[in-house]
């Protein structure tokens, strides 16, 4: 039996980014973006394009590759044409796959906040995606406020929708923008709008001011919609919205769904869903959440005992699914044999062949263990994780030793009066038996140690040329003015390769060093294959 192709929208650069406490960075865009595409999403939403110098040097820089990129922003006012609307003509003119329109489809809203008539606002969601669609876009109208229109007034709710589609948007995004819609009322609305528009042209936004958001999605794909809008990790404005690091798993590994619905996820993609999602909670700089359905480090955790008893004979006892179906593992205290099958696995991955009878992974095992208990996490920090598995397997050639490192940081006025800060670092090495000393002068003491420390790397200075740090983030483990710090670091190279290292310590300066130190040497181990070829 052929399956129904379901679409997933990601709003996380959009709707996730009203999230209180989120300011995206461009390089967070960009790396989101990079997310969303390894996992198979069919439409990234982008923001609004023009809106602000971030948004416009972002939509400047777009590279999905499958994903179709979208634009959003508001229907054309009421009182001019489309032509003459600032908003429409910015959408227009961006380097955007489609173009999301949102409109007003409750009375109440288009009187209060539109201050129009009804009639003014059916034209404008009219002629704005007329004007999207003959620019040859893909066209969608996110109907707002649709549930609660429809439940005051069914007719002009459907009637907003209905303009949408005549007009040609091959989306009707029907959006719970308040959150309170209960599934039942979802799938009963959603049920009465494919009498009138084809479920292969609605779309569901749901928001979790409930905490249904993720039950009033699968509602509404039961009632007919195929195009379902969501966040990674579920993060949005209030309470957030559909999290699709659990709509996902679920539409793929239920069979209720799998049976007769298909997406753009591929099973090797679902397998990553995990890191993604914990890498996005790291780019956030915050812990990711425990028990998180699917991806959760609990999510498939058992203490000793009867539960534990029984998943160590048959793990079906007390899994729904397959931990490693979504990229997590099965945790049972009283044994370190998953651990053990868990590291072979991410180190499969990394392409190091390693015996599982060989003593050095005992090693390696123990090592991440005792590394985790101090404060280091590898989830988003792939290179650190290498780089230590790779020592323990006796693959990392000491490039150069770090001697010593000083800081400076000076407050004072300079010449013209200015209060200013200064900071200096001084770094040692050893490169084949002769030492280099570098000066860096930086933004900050972290900058300035970037600076000195890959200043003169004497012959592999080559090698790490197009070297750059493009984000840093620090998480406070404890309390206290001497609270154990975790610091991350995202670096680049000239080919567009990122990677991220992590480093602990009391000392915020030390802990940032460590993950700079990883970044350099993670660098280098990628390039010897190249260098060696040349020469």
């Amino acid at each position: 039996m052929t399956k129904e192709r379901l679409y997933l929208f990601d709003t996380t650069l959009r709707d996730g980014a009203q999230t209180p406490g989120i300011d995206f960075s461009l390089e967070d865009k960009l790396q989101i973006v990079d997310l969303l595409e390894r996992l198979g999403i069919d439409y990234v939403e982008g923001g609004y394009p023009g809106a602000n110098p971030l948004d416009t040097e972002f939509f400047s820089r777009r590279r999905t590759r499958k994903a179709r990129f979208t634009a959003f922003g508001m229907v054309k006012r009421a009182g001019r044409s489309a032509a003459n609307d600032p908003g429409v003509a910015a959408l227009l003119s961006s380097s955007a796959d489609a173009i999301c329109y949102v409109a007003k489809s409750w009375d109440y809203h288009v009187r209060v906040a539109l201050g129009c008539t009804n009639e003014e606002n059916l034209e404008s969601i009219s002629e704005s995606v007329a004007a999207a669609v003959a620019s040859g876009r893909e066209t969608m109208v996110d109907c707002e406020h649709f549930f609660d229109g429809y439940k005051a007034n069914p007719d002009y709710a459907l009637a907003c929708a209905r303009a949408a589609y005549d007009s040609g948007a091959r989306w009707v995004v029907l959006c719970d923008t308040n959150g309170g819609t209960q599934p039942a009322e979802v799938r009963r609305i959603v049920e009465a709008v494919v009498k009138v528009i084809p479920g292969d042209h609605i779309g569901i936004h749901a928001h979790n001011d409930t905490g249904q958001a993720v039950a009033n999605s699968l509602a509404a794909v039961e009632a007919g919609a195929r195009q379902i809008q969501g966040t990674l990790n579920g993060i949005g404005e209030r309470t957030g919205n559909a999290n699709l690091t659990t709509l996902i798993p679920t539409l793929a590994l239920k069979p209720h769904y799998a049976e007769r619905f298909e997406t753009g996820v591929t099973d090797d993609a679902l397998g990553d869903i995990s890191h993604v999602s914990h890498t996005f909670d790291e780019l956030l700089n915050r812990a990711p959440e425990r028990q998180a359905p699917y991806v959760g480090s609990s999510a498939f955790a058992t203490k000793a005992g009867i539960h534990a008893s029984a998943l160590l004979k048959e793990p079906e006892t007390y899994e729904h699914v397959k931990p490693e179906s979504v990229g997590n593992r099965r945790r049972v205290l009283v044994s370190d044999q998953a651990g053990k099958s868990n590291l072979l696995s991410e180190l499969q991955r990394l392409g190091l062949d390693v015996d599982r009878n060989d003593a050095r992974l005992d090693r390696l095992l123990e090592l991440v263990k005792e590394r985790e208990a101090e404060g280091y996490a590898y989830e988003a920090a792939d290179a650190s994780f290498e780089l230590l598995a790779r020592r323990a397997l006796g693959t990392v050639p000491d490039y150069f030793r770090v001697d010593s490192f000083r800081v400076i940081v000076e407050r004072r006025f300079n010449a013209v009066g200015e209060l200013v800060t200064i900071s200096e670092a001084v770094v040692k090495v050893t490169v084949d038996g002769e030492q280099i000393m570098s000066v860096g002068e930086g933004n900050g003491p972290i900058n300035a140690l970037d600076i000195a420390l890959r200043k003169d790397l004497g012959r592999f200075q080559s090698r790490i040329d197009d070297l750059e740090l493009v984000d840093f983030k620090v998480r406070i483990l404890n309390g206290g003015t001497g609270a154990v710090t975790r610091v991350l670091i995202e670096s680049r190279d000239g080919d567009g390769n990122r990677w991220s290292t992590v480093g602990v310590s009391p000392n915020i300066v030390d802990a940032s060093f460590q993950a700079l130190m990883d970044s350099i040497v993670y660098r280098l181990v990628k390039s010897a294959p190249r260098a060696q070829a040349a020469e």
